[in-house]
């Protein structure tokens, strides 16, 4: 069982996973209004919330209470990675006579319950320290410096880390040694730039594993990849200069341990919404551009793997074990998610779920939660489990007057749950198809009993793949590539038809797709010039047509018109003659 844990008005209570859905009687539910904060451990064995009135931490599978902490304004809550400290936050706040109030960033030893440390944070932003995953290491930004301390003692600072303004910091994922990637905004003309250094080698620029710098970055989002071998970087400005987008620019930038650094390069304009390593640390997709979106799989190369083609979504998320991606369009977006199995890269199902406002994979990679939480949304707040296959397995609305909050799955340690084959038919379930019905577009009262005419705004790029093909080590080509060759393609058919015209063999020309079945081919005299004079006059005496029809459904034409057809009779003449080769 890996019960989701959710809070909202109804108090906090957790659910039974897949496939009973009943509320667990292991925990009991906390019906107070007022649980501010929720949080698991890594390994989903511990569970803390905060009701308001105390911090309680529990053992999930024994339903034991460990620890009760007399913290009744905290809202933030966190474990360290090997469940030896939880870590609580405080809104701060100074005292009445304007000196400074108390320390409002506590860290608890779990087995004692005693204080190992108190600091002040006054900012949510980057509020919690970060670990490495043995706890060998833990560091948090102060002052603009990364300050690192070994093995939980708080009380002596091992290491600083101090470049000229510290903003944020990530440390890496996984095994020792560990590595930490900086960000420094630029200043006075200066760029911004993005540092990587293996601790505790902090002695200067030389010392750092890779760099690199940019111009255009108010804030940055550092990715590690699962293996610690690479970071990417989205850096972002608050306004776009050209005007072009209402969301500032941002562009991707790729380093890696070795030192190696790259642009990343999106072949469409626009915002990036969402990007996302994949688990096996090889592979990153991005969901960029301007609507409707484009997603693309990059390998280390930064080269393109595969296309997705453009959809409306602005979010993607691969499942635990990097088999399945899904890409979605929440937010101002109508809930559309695209589900592919990634390593064929085939469509698995397309389901709807409206007014998400939060989506999370189920640790056995085979389920999906998406709810609709206040403040987000006010109304129809709720929660449905999918199976990836398309399936509504369980769904809960709350009451009308109530709000649901959060919810959130019980983490579980990596190969917990193997990973199964992909499956393409929809799994059974008890409950309705979630699909909606196709919202019909307005149509106008004059239109309403006339044939529909099917009108986008943009047509939508179909996936493709973007290895290079077997026997071809090329890479893809480029749209200038692509378009030079099209243009040599083209040529290559105009001039078989022209050898095929004079030749005049048995076999007939195919007319192109966009001609009429019944056209006449086009009769040739060998001279250019005469050629070029017989279409200007069918051209003439073609819209000469077109005007005499317009006469006859009692249009009144202008002077210069009726001028034209009565021209009508030389033209005929002309064409004749020219056609006879008088």
């Amino acid at each position: 069982l890996f019960p989701p844990a959710v809070r909202g008005s109804e108090g906090l209570y957790m659910v039974n996973g897949p496939p009973r859905f009943t509320e667990s009687a292991a925990f009991q539910r906390d019906s107070g209004k007022n649980c501010k904060a929720l949080a698991f451990s890594k390994d989903g064995s511990l569970f803390a919330w905060c009701n308001g009135e105390r911090v309680n931490v529990v053992n999930v599978t024994r339903a034991a209470l460990l620890q009760s902490f007399d913290l009744p304004k905290t809202v933030c809550l966190e474990f360290s990675p090997k469940n030896n400290v939880l870590v609580t936050w405080q809104a701060y706040a100074t005292a009445k006579d304007g000196t400074a109030g108390a320390p409002n960033l506590q860290l608890h030893d779990l087995r004692t319950g005693k204080c190992l440390k108190s600091f002040i944070q006054k900012k949510t932003q980057n509020w919690c320290p970060c670990w490495a995953d043995d706890e060998s290491i833990c560091a948090r930004n102060v002052n603009n410096e990364v300050h690192f301390f070994e093995n939980n003692n708080f009380n002596t600072i091992a290491n600083k880390l101090h470049l000229q303004k510290v903003s944020d910091f990530v440390l890496s994922p996984g095994a020792q040694p560990a590595k930490v990637a900086v960000y420094v905004p630029g200043s006075k003309g200066a760029p911004s730039f993005v540092r990587l250094y293996q601790y505790p080698n902090f002695g200067g620029p030389q010392s750092a594993l890779a760099n690199k710098s940019f111009f255009k970055a108010d804030k940055v989002t550092m990715l590690w990849n699962k293996k610690a071998t690479a970071v990417l970087v989205i850096a972002s400005t608050e306004v776009d200069k050209t005007g072009a987008s209402y969301y500032g620019e941002q562009t991707l930038h790729y380093l890696a341990a070795n030192g190696e650094s790259a642009v990343v390069q999106l072949p469409k304009n626009g915002p990036i919404y969402d990007v996302a390593w994949s688990p096996n640390s090889v592979e990153f997709c991005a969901v960029y551009g301007f609507m409707p979106a484009k997603a693309t799989v990059f390998n280390l190369k930064c080269d393109p793997v595969f296309d997705f083609g453009t959809g409306p979504r602005n979010a993607v998320y691969y499942s635990p074990h990097g088999h399945i991606l899904v890409l979605a369009g929440f937010g101002n977006l109508r809930g559309q998610m695209e589900v592919w199995d990634v390593k064929n890269y085939k469509l698995i199902s397309k389901p709807v779920a409206s007014d998400s406002t939060y989506f999370a994979w189920c640790p056995d990679g085979e389920h999906i939660v998406t709810a609709t939480c206040a403040p987000r949304l006010r109304v129809g707040n709720g929660y449905k489990i999918w199976h990836y296959t398309g399936s509504v397995l369980h769904s809960y609305e709350v009451p009308s007057d109530e709000e649901m909050w959060q919810v959130f799955w019980q983490p579980f340690l990596d190969g917990v749950f193997p990973e199964k084959a992909v499956k393409y038919q929809a799994v059974p379930s008890e409950l309705p198809s979630a699909e909606p019905r196709p919202a019909q577009a307005y149509r106008p009262p004059a239109l309403r009993n006339k044939p529909v005419t099917s009108s986008k705004l943009h047509e939508d790029e179909p996936p493709q793949n973007m290895k290079p093909q077997l026997g071809g080590g090329d890479k893809p080509l480029s749209k200038t590539a692509l378009k030079n060759q099209r243009k040599h393609e083209a040529k290559k058919a105009a001039k078989q038809e022209a050898k095929a015209d004079a030749n005049q063999g048995p076999a007939q020309v195919k007319p192109p797709q966009n001609a009429p079945q019944n056209a006449v081919p086009a009769m040739t005299t060998g001279d250019p010039e005469v050629d070029k004079k017989i279409k200007n006059l069918k051209k003439k005496l073609k819209a000469i047509e077109q005007l005499k029809e317009q006469a006859a459904a009692g249009k009144q034409l202008e002077k210069n018109q009726v001028e034209k057809i009565q021209k009508e009779a030389a033209l005929l003449k002309e064409l004749e003659e020219l056609e006879l080769g008088v």
